[in-house]
């Protein structure tokens, strides 16, 4: 018993961390933080404790520890979680996931350091973090038992709402990197109306940085729409499956404080915390879809 708790326990600690490294990454990006310890790695500016640290180099340094100690976090969760609850499906493949990109997302963020990057790569960063974040969320919640407390195993879900949600997902993905490129190519401000490129006139961007920004915003929008047609058909047709019901609604309010604070952004010309609860919302989200992924393969097929 005491075993089961200490593994609770750690799950949660390991999923907030995970949380932090994803604003964290957001919040370096956002203050331009990126170059905080120069081209060093796993140094900082050529040293261990760089006797100089100016906000930049705080904020890296800071990102660096969240995420170092969300390495050691995801590697003892794998461990602990294959040998108490390795006997459940899903498990030893959510485990691969967790320790395998978020060792990807180390890689890619020392190379940026080192070798700095462009923004198409790293774009993937903060996508490749979010699957490793998702994982860890999965694992959590087969650690804490929530589908049997949902009944999930007995959901009968049809083909229409599997095939939307597994697309939806796929989709969603895609606007997270194209919103991770605006952030990376400095496109943040491309457009400084919303929703419009510019006030009062329809018609297509003329700079790089106006496409990228109108690209995201496009690809938001049909999101926005797609997903809120996915969650109308849930409710009304599940609505007697409270893990269903609720579920998919707060997925609707996620997506609407996603593009909330994403209108936000532009009005408060980048507010930090705008921006932060920006990247908060959609990590969150994302989690929530793959764990539909994870009740869609445990369910009835219909």
């Amino acid at each position: 018993m005491l075993k089961e708790k200490n593994l609770k326990w750690l799950s949660l600690f390991t999923t907030v961390l995970m949380i932090l490294v994803q604003i964290g990454g957001a919040l370096v990006t956002k203050t331009g933080s990126a170059d905080g310890c120069g081209n060093s790695w796993p140094l900082c500016n050529g040293k261990f404790v760089p006797t100089h640290i100016p906000m930049e180099t705080l904020i890296e340094l800071a990102h660096r520890g969240v995420s170092g100690l969300a390495l050691i976090s995801v590697t003892w969760l794998v461990v602990l979680s294959i040998k108490y609850i390795g006997h459940k499906r899903e498990t030893k493949f959510l485990c691969w996931m967790s320790i395998g990109f978020i060792f990807a997302q180390a890689l890619i963020g020392a190379a940026a350091v080192i070798w700095q990057q462009n923004g198409f790569v790293l774009a993937l960063h903060f996508g490749i973090s979010l699957i490793s974040f998702s994982s860890v969320f999965l694992l959590t919640l087969l650690i804490f038992e929530v589908d049997q407390k949902f009944d999930a195993t007995k959901l009968v879900i049809h083909s229409h709402l599997r095939r939307h949600t597994i697309a939806l997902t796929s989709f969603i993905y895609i606007v997270i990197y194209s919103g991770a490129l605006v952030r990376h190519e400095k496109a943040s401000l491309a457009c400084l109306s919303w929703p419009l490129c510019k006030q009062g006139q329809i018609g297509l961007p003329e700079t790089f940085f106006e496409w990228v920004q109108m690209s995201h915003r496009t690809l938001a929008f049909i999101l926005f729409i797609w997903l809120s047609y996915v969650v109308y058909h849930a409710v009304k047709n599940y609505s007697q499956y409270r893990v269903i019901k609720y579920g998919y609604s707060i997925a609707f309010l996620l997506i609407c404080l996603q593009v909330t604070t994403g209108a936000l952004s532009i009005f408060t010309m980048l507010n930090l915390y705008v921006a932060l609860l920006h990247a908060l919302f959609i990590t969150l989200l994302f989690g929530l879809l793959c764990y539909f992924l994870l009740l869609i393969s445990r369910a009835t097929q219909k």
